[in-house]
This record gives structure tokens, sequence and C-alpha cells, in this order.
């Protein structure tokens, strides 16, 4: 089950369960659309896999699995993905 966390990695931006504005990656690490597109131009800075917009939990799921509250954050934010 996705842990749906609270953050961007890069600038800490604040991303709850119902943002339509939140990517991941298949490990879950989570990223904004900002940060995402302008920054990291599509690809996870961790592991260089592919950033999919997060799905929504339906409302009455989130009472039963609750969205995470640990916000995991980059030192240092994240730097511009480099063109290969």
């Amino acid at each position: 089950m996705l842990s749906l966390r609270p953050n961007c990695e890069c600038c800490d931006r604040d991303l709850p369960p119902d943002s339509r504005d939140a990517m991941i990656c298949t490990f879950e690490c989570s990223f904004c659309t900002d940060c995402a597109e302008a920054k990291l131009g599509g690809a996870c800075p961790n592991c260089g896999g592919e950033l999919v917009r997060r799905p929504l939990r339906p409302a009455a799921m989130l009472k039963k699995y609750p969205a995470s509250t640990e916000r995991v954050l980059k030192p240092g934010g994240c730097a511009p993905r480099q063109a290969a």
C-alpha cells in the first residue's frame, strides 16, 4: 500500500493525500509537479525511475489507511537534472 508521503523531497512543499500535484517513482519517492518537471525532468533523482502522478486514495479509505506523516527531505534540495 502506498504511504502517501506528506511533502516534496526537493522543496518540502506540502503534498496532502488528495493532492493532484504529487509525483512518485516505483520506490514512492515523492515530489511536487513543479520540481518533478522543472528540476528533475520527470526522473527520480534517487533511483532514476520515471515519476508519475500519485493516485488518490478515496476519503473513506484514508480513515482506515491514513497517509504517512513522516517527512522526507533531501539535504540541500534537488539539483537540476543534467542533459545527457
